[in-house]
């Protein structure tokens, strides 16, 4: 999680791609239909893929019928999902909220019996879009939060927040916008607490990328 500088070995095996992600977990929730384009409808599921901490991070994932056709996606089935993330805005109660997910390219049944264990892994190559947050967590270590723009198809652009820790969050903090960077991590869930207009505390949940290496 310290290293700041990738191994160019590394990075060639990702170069023909700016955004990807490979998950394997087990599958919380059974398919609820998302929205249809150009006649293709896309189904919302989540998967929850453990950390070596014990916390269990649920990550939505979205995917086209034509992936699902022949497979049986249930609550409880492990799977391994290969795909990007996607960013979009959703309004709600007259107010914009970023919504993070994995858009799903391809998916694969994992048998218990191969007892692979769970994987979150994520690589992304985009343009540093906000000036990066420098902070320190209640244990008192250094964090840092910047904003990725990845760029993708028809002109489009996906805005994924990423946090960096300790060397790397001060490596990150001097940063300016417009650096390409490059970065492997994880993306996480984390719950969070937030007071409405009318003072009732919420529970909410925001999706990041956790950066264990990041080079520009």
């Amino acid at each position: 999680m310290e290293n700041v500088q990738l191994q160019g070995t590394v990075l060639d095996e990702n170069r023909c791609e700016t955004n990807k992600a490979v998950l394997q977990g087990v599958v919380l929730t059974e398919l609820k239909f998302s929205h249809k384009s150009y006649g293709e409808s896309f189904y919302l599921f989540e998967v929850g893929i453990g950390r070596k901490s014990g916390y269990r991070d649920e990550i939505k994932i979205v995917i086209s019928e034509r992936l699902i056709w022949d497979i049986a996606i249930n609550a409880g089935a492990r799977v391994k999902i290969e795909g990007q993330i996607r960013t979009y805005n959703e309004e709600n109660e007259g107010k914009s909220r970023l919504n993070i997910v994995v858009f799903a390219r391809g998916v694969t049944l994992v048998g218990e019996q191969d007892s692979e264990p769970d994987e979150n892994y994520i690589y992304l190559d985009g343009f540093l879009c906000k000036p990066p947050i420098r902070r320190t967590s209640p244990l008192g270590r250094e964090l840092c939060d910047i904003m990725l723009a990845v760029n993708r198809m028809y002109n489009k652009s996906d805005y994924i927040p990423c946090i960096a820790w300790g060397r790397n969050a001060t490596y990150a903090g001097g940063l300016e916008v417009g650096t390409k960077l490059s970065i492997i991590g994880r993306i996480q869930s984390r719950e969070y607490k937030k007071r409405d207009a009318e003072g009732n505390i919420l529970n909410r949940i925001a999706y990041e990328v956790s950066i264990l290496k990041i080079e520009e």
